[in-house]
């Protein structure tokens, strides 16, 4: 390898590595903004936290590697145009795709393994992330009895205290609804004071009160009055009560439930999901046909279907109403009844078959989504590589400035288009093909428009050509006498 080659790869590999990491994290803290209500007073452990922020870290890769690799060609290349490095290396004879040579092996080589992680890794982690994402919006919040505020977190308990001591876990006026029986507010307990002693080896937490009342209705053996009941108050100086904490305890789902999902499988997977559509599809409509078949072939042994004989001489005749003529108006009536049965038969069942059939075209559709989205990043990386470096040689600015603003909106353009062609594809707008690949069609011209106009020393990006340009067809011209 020569040292201009080093060189490059050397200018790229860090920028690469400085902008993916930003983007990662701002994306990352785009993704705990959305999720906030999910985490907040669950009581998740530090290691549940990592493993969250890891997978969501890793599904979030598809988009901050394109971006990366944007941002850091256009910086790269800037920083050699900046620095006359570009014009040095093409007064030496060597040409900007010669320049950019080592970085197309790179970024390869990156696009490549973007084909490994989407095809490989990225399933993983959906799988991981989907099921303790779901595990964690299940799992019920920790105890957290505030002042003055109902906790309803205990299966059949409402708890409310006026007043709560957090160094100690005292309260005081505490009021306490129990519903357990299933009848509504028939028990409810007062007291002036307690305390909470929560055993979290034990998953337990006992609720200890002084100096109260309790009050429970009682179902009348024989009701006197309408809606009369009969109440038993107490009074006591102790009342203890242990509820069991194991239901605020994480507890993991079997991944299993979540494998079958198109997220989750590979190229193998989805190849084998897609021959399981098409022959159920094909199923689908042999039944249809096979259903059919009996009352398209009527004609053939007679239009009267309800003739039990399984040897029927078949009838020649030009139209229906010359075949009915020859029958009894009773028996016009019975053949006619049979035959808007059968025709609702078959409408029904087409019509079934017909949804069925929608619904296997478009679930193919979302399979043959998931195939082609595991190429769009790795193609992604080197279609905005040859927009990035060519652009970053023509505006010769590196740096995070100008580079982050034109990283920016090239990004927008794939991101968009991207989206874009996923939902007419999903709606039946677009092949999946077409939809799939639809951004890679927007942004190939403009990177190879990009490459020529770079290759030329075009000056597409100088202000003082175009300022030459408007005055030379806005100047007023003078006519010589």
């Amino acid at each position: 390898m020569k040292k201009l080659d080093k060189l490059v790869i050397k200018s790229f590999i860090g920028p690469l590595i400085l902008t993916f990491c930003i983007a990662q994290f701002v994306l990352v803290m785009q993704f705990l903004w959305k999720y906030i209500d999910d985490l907040v007073g669950k009581g998740l452990n530090t290691w549940v936290l990592i493993q969250l922020l890891a997978y969501a870290s890793a599904r979030l890769v598809p988009l901050a590697l394109p971006l990366s690799v944007l941002l850091a060609s256009i910086m790269t290349y800037g920083a050699f145009g900046e620095h006359f490095e570009l014009t040095a290396a093409k007064s030496a004879g060597i040409s900007l795709l010669r320049f950019m040579k080592p970085l197309v092996y790179t970024v390869t080589g990156i696009s490549i393994f973007a084909f490994y992680f989407s095809n490989n890794l990225l399933p993983m982690a959906n799988l991981k992330f989907s099921a303790l994402l779901y595990d964690i919006r299940h799992q019920k919040p920790t105890m957290a009895i505030k002042p003055g505020i109902f906790y309803s977190g205990l299966d059949g308990f409402f708890i409310k205290a006026e007043t709560k001591d957090d160094k100690t876990n005292s309260l005081s006026n505490i009021t306490v609804y129990d519903h357990t029986s299933g009848k509504g507010d028939d028990h409810v307990i007062t007291a002036s004071g307690g305390k909470m002693i929560q055993d979290e080896d034990a998953m337990a937490l006992t609720l200890l009160l002084e100096n109260g009342k309790q009050y429970r209705e009682m179902d009348p053996k024989v009701p006197t009055e309408k809606n009369t009941y009969q109440m038993v108050s107490t009074s006591f100086a102790s009342w203890e009560k242990r509820f069991d904490l194991s239901q605020f305890k994480l507890s993991r789902t079997d991944e299993s439930f979540f494998k079958d999902l198109k997220q989750m499988m590979n190229l193998r997977q989805l190849y084998g999901e897609i021959d399981t559509i098409n022959i159920e599809a094909n199923n689908l409509k042999k039944g249809l046909m096979g259903y059919t078949k009996p009352y398209l072939n009527m004609q053939k042994y007679g239009i009267d279907t309800l003739k039990k004989e399984t040897a029927v001489t078949p009838v020649k005749f030009d139209s229906v109403s010359q075949l009915m003529s020859e029958y009894p108006r009773a028996k016009k009536i019975q053949i006619m009844e049979v035959a808007m049965n059968n025709a609702r038969n078959i409408k029904n069942y087409a019509d079934v078959t017909s949804k069925q059939l929608d619904f296997k075209d478009h679930d193919l559709v979302t399979h043959m989504v998931e195939v082609y989205r595991k190429f769009t990043l790795s193609i992604a990386c080197l279609v905005l590589f040859f927009i990035g470096a060519p652009l970053g040689s023509i505006i010769r600015r590196g740096g995070l400035g100008w580079p982050l603003f034109y990283s920016v909106i090239f990004f927008i353009i794939y991101h968009i288009t991207s989206l874009t062609g996923e939902k007419l594809c999903e709606n039946d707008v677009l092949t999946s093909f077409s939809g799939m690949w639809l951004s890679t069609f927007v942004l190939s011209p403009i990177g190879l428009f990009l490459t020529l106009k770079a290759s030329a020393d075009s000056k597409i990006y100088s202000t003082e050509y175009y300022r030459n340009l408007i005055h030379r067809y806005f100047q007023p011209k003078v006519k010589h006498t």
